[in-house]
């Protein structure tokens, strides 16, 4: 959520492949192509973390990788506690059904029912709307100036203050668009409905209803016991993630949890433990962008999938569902440097005896200046998404619409480059003449391609 790495365009070109019968890998074949690839990430990227892999309902994997603290050398383990970003937005979800179970509020209320001061434009927003990303309402994490700011105090009025003077970007119930300040809204509707604080709320209704003993609210003002700290890269060098105010995430992004923790909430949540039937369902019934409450739904590899992403400065965090398979991977990280869901997808490759890469050292290559010059230019992947090459000083950069920040190219060869901020690489490519035609996109075992626009 609010971690500072440049996002993946994946989810823009995600295409569900088609699954094949073949034989599953055993418990040990998993478990050692695991320690393999966590252990390579470790060295190649100075990326640690937590995983756990169940298989019908066996942890086959269940073991920490690198440090919780790496200048007092304490080891990551199972029962070490991660900030878990935006997963926070399943139990917000979860908390706002519960109190329509009490008749508290309805998901069809507007939401400015509970809200003071409440812009005139938020008037048709409902709960529903804020629930599933389709209020149109600003993220405000997407603000220029949330940079200065996520390092203050901010209340959760102030929050909505950055941005209830702005237009709303889409007509309510028109357009996915993932936006924090939805859940920030749907904190507040919590606090307003059941009297109590947020925090105290999610531990009396869920968290000790469900033992969940070593989650909650990361309060951020000390360290919690078993707690992971978060790094970032800077460069090749691993440092100490920039401190933010967890006020500031609240019900969007303010959580820490275990693997253990959270694989006992899929358990409870998906088993019935916590919601009543028509709850779940609304919870897990895909809207625009396959996006439920607080939760995704779709498809990969022709096998249905629930899961949901967070980050947030120094974690990065993913738990993935797969219902029908049986089959559960959850994923911590305490580095923003690689995206979990990524880590998560290559891991559930291992689960199924799929194609996937271990993470591997790149070496750089100099290239002809004039030979770089001729790649810079307009790609497109589709109506309204551009991928810009872009020349510079020192090489070329890489930026597809919508990102705000170009990423720094690295070449390994005089056609291939690489990208550092996420585990990418770009192959342009040239026809019979010479003449660059196009280039091919590479991430999490997809390729992508572009035609260069004249």
């Amino acid at each position: 959520m609010f971690a500072r790495y440049f996002s993946t365009i994946i989810a823009f070109l995600a295409v569900a492949i088609c699954a094949h019968a073949q034989i599953q890998p055993s418990a040990a074949d998993i478990a050692a192509k695991t320690d393999e690839y966590m252990n390579a990430l470790l060295k190649v990227k100075g990326v640690g973390g937590t995983v756990l892999i169940s298989r019908n309902g066996e942890r086959i994997v269940n073991r920490g990788y690198g440090y919780a603290d790496a200048e007092a050398k304490v080891p990551n383990a199972p029962n070490t506690k991660f900030r878990i970003g935006s997963i926070t937005k399943q139990f917000t979800a979860a908390a706002v059904l519960l109190l329509q179970e009490k008749g508290k509020l309805s998901v069809k209320d507007p939401a400015c029912k509970y809200l003071e001061d409440c812009p005139e434009t938020w008037k048709q927003v409902t709960i529903h709307q804020l629930l599933s990303h389709t209020s149109g309402i600003t993220n405000f994490t997407a603000l220029p100036e949330f940079r200065s700011k996520k390092s203050e105090d901010l209340k959760p009025y102030d929050v909505l203050a950055m941005v209830k003077s702005l237009p709303l970007r889409s007509t309510p119930g028109e357009k996915f668009e993932y936006s924090n300040t939805n859940y920030t809204i749907l904190g507040i509707i919590i606090e307003k409905t059941s009297g109590k604080t947020y925090d105290s709320f999610l531990k009396e209704s869920i968290f000790d209803r469900l033992k969940l003993t070593d989650t909650g609210y990361d309060f951020g003002k000390e360290r919690l016991p078993n707690a992971a700290l978060g790094y970032s890269k800077r460069g090749d060098e691993v440092v100490p993630a920039a401190a933010i105010s967890m006020q500031v995430p609240y019900a969007a992004g303010a959580l820490y949890s275990t693997v253990g923790d959270l694989y006992k909430w899929q358990e409870a949540l998906l088993g019935g433990d916590l919601l009543k039937t028509d709850s779940l369902s609304a919870m897990l019934t895909p809207n625009l962008n396959g996006y439920g409450y607080g939760i995704g739904k779709g498809a990969i590899s022709g096998r249905e999938r629930i899961a949901h992403a967070g980050g947030i400065d120094g974690f990065s965090s993913n738990i993935a569902i797969l219902p029908v398979e049986k089959v559960v991977v959850i994923v911590l990280l305490n580095s923003d440097a690689v995206l979990a869901s990524l880590v998560s997808r290559d891991l559930e490759s291992i689960v199924f005896g799929e194609k996937y890469a271990v993470p591997q050292e790149r070496k750089t290559v100099a290239v002809d200046a004039k030979l770089l010059d001729s790649y810079a230019g307009q790609y497109q992947v589709a109506p309204g998404l551009i991928l810009s090459i872009a020349r510079t000083a020192s090489g070329l950069t890489f930026q597809p619409t919508g990102q705000p920040n170009a990423a720094e190219m690295f070449a390994e060869s005089d056609s291939k480059f690489f990208l550092k901020v996420v585990d990418a690489q770009i192959t342009f490519v040239k026809d019979a003449d010479g003449k660059v035609t196009g280039l091919e996109f590479q991430q999490a075992g997809r390729t992508t391609k572009a035609a260069r626009k004249e």
